[in-house]
């Protein structure tokens, strides 16, 4: 049932008006002139936005979520299960999603389907959206019969990426947000602060030791160069935004994301996890081998292990083992390197890099839980630190001018 708006005449010609519910705008104006009003004007219904939703239609079309996704799979594997009509899903799930940018891109995958094209190549089309790994999943799960196991895969594979990037997310959020606090301790102390320590200091005419004169003339420097400090910094971001999305940036900051203390060896597992999940399940679904590598070069989200992952393929194209690239490429460690080699000789590599993919999730999984223990050490020794330089740069003059006054 829709809701119509509806403005009439009563008997008495006294003008109406009001909302109704009917199946269509005959139905509203048969009930009108059922109760004597006589319709002047019927039509549906807006419903009203809140401010939220106003504020996300002025911010332009937002690109889906990873939630988004697999939610959007599980819906496919169900509707499909129920056996219900391809394009009649994609219609239902364009017209119940909120997500402006994956309503539209639903409708023209639907609007492709009718056209006659299959269902992965319309998703092809949309590749900011769904990844080569999600599209060569599908289309296997065409060419086999099977496309509500292939979404019921994904819905999985991407809720497991999706649950291990929230978590290593929530783990950085602590330490984040202590270096933000830091950083605006650090400006408005040497901004407000220390320039009147320094007026104190300089009346006094004592002598200044280094932590003194060096926390004065840091001060110096910021009040003194203040817009130039911010202009420096904003470009220095813009600039290394731009180089990130060079070829050359991307591949060099995935690489030294690897390297980062802590974090990097977290970030590094997390993706190889996340690789041999995607490769099993690629596998799996029967994808070729040497396919398979390169949807997953693509899929681990750093072009650094990707190229890794380019040069196992390349080797296996030459004829060679795949567990002997693997070793080449200095990815693994022993104990996944012998899974890969037990696993090609019995045939079930899939098997095996689901054993790989779930002890990675499990490392992955304790070092989060691990991590603000961590990383709480080293926030402590910089929050010392700079309390400790502040404290001697300030209270030693002090200490100084107390004992002139008093003679000693």
């Amino acid at each position: 049932m829709t809701t119509y708006q509806y403005r009439g005449r009563g008997r008495r010609g006294d003008l109406l008006e009001g909302a109704l519910e009917a199946a269509s705008t005959e139905a509203v104006a048969r009930q009108l002139m059922n109760s004597g009003i006589t319709p002047i004007d019927i039509r549906e219904a807006r419903p009203r936005e809140d401010v939220f939703e106003s504020l996300r239609r002025l911010r332009g079309p937002v690109a889906p979520e990873l939630s988004e996704l697999v939610l959007l799979s599980r819906q496919m594997y169900t509707l499909m299960k129920a056996g219900v009509p391809l394009a009649q899903a994609l219609l239902g799930l364009a017209k119940s999603n909120r997500n402006d940018m994956l309503r539209e891109v639903l409708e023209n995958i639907k609007a492709t389907v009718e056209g006659g094209r299959e269902l992965s190549a319309a998703l092809a089309q949309h590749p900011k959206i769904f990844s080569s790994l999600y599209v060569n999943t599908v289309k296997i799960g065409e060419n086999t019969g099977r496309l509500d196991e292939a979404f019921l895969r994904l819905s999985e594979y991407l809720d497991r990426d999706r649950d291990t990037r929230s978590r290593i997310k929530t783990a950085l959020r602590y330490p984040s947000f202590v270096l933000v606090a830091i950083s605006i301790a650090i400006g408005v102390i040497n901004v407000m602060v220390i320039p009147q320590f320094a007026k104190i200091f300089e009346r006094a005419h004592v002598a200044l030791p280094l932590p003194t004169r060096l926390i004065i003339g840091t001060s110096n420097f910021f009040v003194s160069w203040w817009p130039a400090v911010i202009a420096l910094v904003i470009g220095a971001a813009v600039g290394f935004q731009v180089w990130r999305r060079t070829e050359e940036g991307t591949y060099r900051w995935d690489g030294f994301k690897l390297r980062i203390p802590i974090v990097g060896d977290i970030i590094y597992r997390a993706t190889l996890g996340r690789f041999a999940r995607g490769f099993a399940m690629a596998l799996a679904a029967g994808v070729p081998l040497t396919q398979a590598l390169s949807i997953m070069a693509q899929a681990v989200d750093n072009e650094y292990i990707g190229e890794r992952i380019r040069n196992i393929r390349t080797g296996v194209e030459r004829g060679e083992s795949l567990t002997r690239t693997a070793t080449a490429t200095g990815m693994f460690t022993p104990l996944v390197l012998q899974m890969l080699a037990v696993g090609e000789e019995a045939g079930a590599i899939d098997t095996l890099l689901t054993e790989v993919a779930g002890f990675y999730e499990r490392e992955v999984d304790y070092d989060v839980k691990n991590l603000s223990q961590a990383i709480e050490p080293i926030l402590i020794a910089v929050l010392a630190g700079f309390v400790l330089i502040f404290a001697l740069g300030v209270f030693l003059p002090l200490w100084d001018l107390a004992l002139v006054k008093t003679g000693g």
